[in-house]
């Protein structure tokens, strides 16, 4: 079968919102440059970034040129669009170090494809104020900027209020449009839909500066089918991307657990399923919903884009020893120190008595309770329930160096034996 045009690809795949663009089908045409910039107000990126990164990279596929933007200068001041009160400023030292993850997270995202990479600190920190005002303020009309919602709700009674270093946040992002255009031959923004109207600034303001015409493409914000909440958010808060604040197993076991409703829109927004094998896929998925194939595959793909094929290898196998029955001793050295995250990991030495190690790693209060555990046959050790007459650890139970104690259904300790 023939491969669909752009605009048909983004239209299946659900990234079709607002644009500028008079027909979707110009993006069919001659190769454009493009723009998506992300600020640096946190340490890493979200699967709501994840969701555009995956537009993008369509884009890049179907021969656009993509400049990516790091938000040097924008993060300083933070975007206010959203917000119900004034950002607490973050300091240079931490907008510098933000900007290393996310430009490290966009070479992942990225590998491969060809993009530009820009910081829009380079063009303002060089910026003289007045000549700001009088080239760029000048054309940014002040009922534009007063008639977005969010200012509007600052400004009511009840409202907190908005400082002019956050009211012009639109400004300052409509000339890194304008300074792309002009520099970089960049014609259109993309961007989620939170986005529009920042975007809708840079397009206005190039039109009033140059006389010239640029786009936006948006893409819908992603919304959890079963809870209508933006998508990406757990009990625990935000899923990141940085393993650091989500860890491998968590993202991993994140989208494992997503429900059915939503999952055929989620596998064609975050992974490159085509369409005929996501028909495959669904049709199978849908035999037996239990098998929860669906999923699984979405848990995949999604961590081998995010952390690497070897890692998502590795938690699958976790997830499949841990729920699905697959042997314990399959599981390789680097599943372990996975786990032990997320499991908590205590050393031991062989031949130590089993109640001592369930107290030590806190799977019990005391040697007695521990000891009514294991009369009890509550403690499993990789998984197999214990006879009565165990009462240490031995080399048999010992897999690349480590054991997985259990007792009950769910409270699981990793003892690194010595």
């Amino acid at each position: 079968m023939s491969k669909m045009k752009l605009s048909e690809e983004l239209q299946w795949r659900g990234f079709v919102n607002q644009t500028t663009l008079k027909n979707i089908t110009d993006l069919d045409k001659e190769p454009i440059k493009f723009y998506w910039g992300v600020d640096p107000s946190a340490s890493s990126m979200t699967v709501g970034n994840l969701a555009t990164a995956m537009m993008v990279r369509h884009f890049i596929d179907y021969g656009h040129k993509a400049v990516l933007l790091i938000g040097g200068a924008t993060g300083l001041i933070g975007d206010p669009d959203g917000k119900s009160e004034e950002r607490k400023l973050k300091t240079e030292a931490e907008i510098d170090s933000f900007k290393v993850n996310i430009v490290k997270q966009y070479k992942i995202l990225f590998a491969g494809d060809k993009f530009e990479l820009v910081d829009n600190l380079d063009w303002f920190k060089g910026l003289n104020y007045i000549d700001f005002l009088r080239n760029v303020g000048k054309h940014m009309p002040m009922r534009q900027m007063m008639s977005r919602e969010f200012v509007q709700t600052r400004l009511k009674e009840d409202g907190s209020g908005i400082s002019y270093a956050e009211f012009s946040y639109a400004l300052i992002q409509g000339y890194d449009f304008l300074h792309l255009f002009k520099e970089n031959s960049v014609t259109m923004q993309v961007c989620g839909s939170d986005q529009w109207g920042n975007c809708i600034a840079g397009v206005d303001l190039i039109r009033r500066v140059t006389g010239k015409e640029a786009h936006i493409w948006s893409a819908p914000l992603v919304l959890n089918k079963t809870t209508g909440l933006k998508f990406g958010k757990s009990e625990e808060g935000a899923i990141w991307l940085d393993e650091k604040l989500t860890t491998v197993y968590q993202f991993y076991q994140f989208w494992l657990n997503l429900d059915d409703e939503g999952i055929e829109e989620y596998l064609k927004i975050y992974t490159l399923i085509t369409k005929e094998e996501l028909k495959k896929l669904l049709s199978k998925f849908n035999d037996d919903r239990s098998s929860r194939i669906a999923q699984k595959y979405l848990a995949f793909e999604v961590t081998k884009i995010v952390h690497g094929i070897d890692r998502a290898k590795s938690v699958r196998r976790i997830s499949e020893v841990l729920f699905d029955g697959r042997e314990y001793s399959e599981l390789t050295s680097e599943d372990f120190n996975l786990l032990a995250n997320e499991l908590g990991l205590y050393s031991s030495k062989r031949g130590v008595e089993l109640a001592e190690i369930l107290v030590t790693s806190k799977l019990a209060s005391s040697k007695t309770e521990a000891r009514h555990f294991l009369e009890d046959n509550a403690v499993y050790i990789n998984g197999s329930q214990i006879p009565l007459s165990k009462t240490t650890l031995d080399k048999d139970d010992i897999i690349n160096g480590y054991v997985i104690l259990r007792r009950g259904k769910n409270s699981q300790v990793i003892v690194k034996l010595d």
